[in-house]
């Protein structure tokens, strides 16, 4: 039986982001996705490797799964080009929409207050261009 496209973002937050479990991508993951996926979490892991993803809310609608989301993690490795900082950021907002096809992601499309995590970061400098992203 195919799981539901709720259970598999769940999988992705708990499993993946949360729990480091790279591997499962492929599974959960369409071929398609898999390979961009790794590209994004596999670095963002790295450098902050005790990332906790908060699941705020899911909704579900036929394939399409939206899903809201608080991220917190300390910064122990490079991260957009800046060396480890050792500070924590916490309770950064992020939306994200998801397209489930045959029991896995096809499609991923988001939206994450990286100013404030930069901010939080201490990665703002003056003309640097990067709290505003």
């Amino acid at each position: 039986m195919e799981a539901e496209p709720k259970e598999i973002v769940v999988r992705l937050i708990d499993e993946v982001m949360n729990g480091g479990d790279l591997d499962l991508i492929d599974q959960i993951c369409s071929p398609e996705m898999a390979g961009p996926a790794k590209q994004w979490i596999g670095p963002f892991r790295e450098a902050f490797p005790d990332v906790e993803m908060e699941i705020i809310e899911l909704v579900a609608e036929g394939d399409k799964v939206a899903g809201r989301f608080r991220c917190s993690g300390t910064q122990l490795g490079e991260w957009r080009g800046q060396p480890a900082t050792g500070r924590r950021f916490e309770g950064v907002d992020e939306v994200y929409f998801f397209r489930v096809v045959e029991g896995r992601i096809a499609e991923a499309w988001g939206l994450e207050d990286t100013a404030n995590r930069v901010r939080q970061l201490g990665m703002e400098r003056e003309g640097s261009g990067t709290s505003g992203d």
